[in-house]
């Protein structure tokens, strides 16, 4: 494995959801009637900086609302939060209060991150309202089908719900927990090696350690390690190939060196190949869906006519493929990705 400091060549824009998507959308039922949209909560005033417990800034603000919309905004939250975790039904909510919102200008799709207090025992969680953006939703349901993990998610015209993911930041669980008596370094950097791979056949960029989370669960005899995706702005945009390859980014070090001090190339490849099969048995059981997700985007434009030559000219070298010279769309590649695996499992 290498790493160097690849580079995203700019900011990505926001693509609409086309009538392609949106029809999918409805399909797979990730579509709902929202009582306030995105656009809605950027009616703020000014906002404060919102800081760690160790007083470093996060990239996250407070935005400040007149009192009157503030009532009204946080009415519609929490029935937001209703219709993603119980289907709309507002028990749920009865006593739950909004506790803060907080704005990253930042991101892409400049998310806000909400998060609801039970005022019976203070249990809390988050969601997040996001900017609908269309290669987004893409790499939500890459995961969903590709990945061992469930996304959780509602669109609703040009606003985007998200559930929160568990999980320890990347950065941060690379510099104070890795190296955990109890933990066994060399399930991390097998995990690290899957991730990997993954991101590689679905075409998920810029998974540098802030843009996912660990999660750890501990089993009867030791603690099993997930790599779960946090961020899917980055879902085949950029031409360059280390961008869908974690490995390369300067962030991923840590996991990067503890995969070379623990793993040898034999059970690198093993792990790849486990991987594969993992993504070959969920494509066969999505088979249905995952043709109707590439058929719903080839009906719009996800990236750049130059970024895709790049990509496929890069592919075509690093699979040693030269059918990835006959792709004319992003998801062309990902669909070849997902025959090769196929073709590779069956060998």
């Amino acid at each position: 494995m290498e790493v160097e400091d690849v580079k995203i060549s700019r900011k990505k824009p926001i693509y609409p959801v086309a009538p392609g998507l949106f029809k999918y959308l409805k399909l797979y039922q990730r579509d709902g009637k929202l009582p306030m949209s995105y656009f809605d909560l950027l009616n703020f005033q000014e906002t404060m900086p919102v800081v760690d417990k160790f007083g470093n800034d996060t990239f996250w603000e407070t935005p400040l609302y007149p009192p009157y919309l503030q009532d009204q905004l946080y009415d519609g939250l929490k029935i937001i939060y209703a219709q993603l975790k119980a289907s709309g039904n507002t028990r749920i909510v009865q006593h739950k209060i909004i506790d803060r919102i907080e704005y990253c200008a930042f991101g892409n799709t400049r998310p806000f991150r909400i998060r609801i207090i039970n005022r019976l025992n203070d249990v809390y969680d988050y969601f997040y309202i996001k900017q609908a953006d269309a290669s987004r939703i893409y790499g939500l349901e890459l995961e969903e089908i590709l990945s061992p993990n469930q996304v959780n998610y509602i669109y609703d015209r040009d606003t985007l719900v998200e559930e929160h993911i568990v999980g320890i930041p990347g950065d941060l669980f690379s510099k104070g927990r890795m190296y955990t008596p109890d933990y066994n370094q060399t399930r991390i950097a097998k995990e690290f090696v899957k991730f990997n791979e993954r991101c590689i056949i679905s075409l998920l960029g810029d998974m540098r350690a802030y843009n996912f989370v660990m999660q750890i669960t501990p089993d009867f005899d030791d603690f099993q390690f997930r790599i779960r995706a946090i961020d899917f702005d980055q879902q085949f945009f950029e031409g360059n190939p280390k961008v869908y390859m974690p490995q390369f980014f300067k962030e991923n070090f840590p996991y990067v060196k503890l995969s070379m001090e623990h793993l040898t190339e034999k059970t690198v490849l093993q792990y790849q190949q486990e991987e594969r099969s993992s993504i070959v048995h969920r494509v066969r059981s999505e088979r249905h869906r995952i043709k109707d997700l590439r058929d719903a985007s080839k009906t719009q434009q996800l990236s750049t006519e130059e970024n895709i030559k790049q990509l496929r000219e890069g592919y075509a070298v690093f699979h040693q493929n030269e059918n990835y010279h006959k792709c004319k769309t992003m998801t062309d590649i990902v669909e070849l990705n997902v025959k090769n695996v196929i073709r590779q499992v069956k060998l």
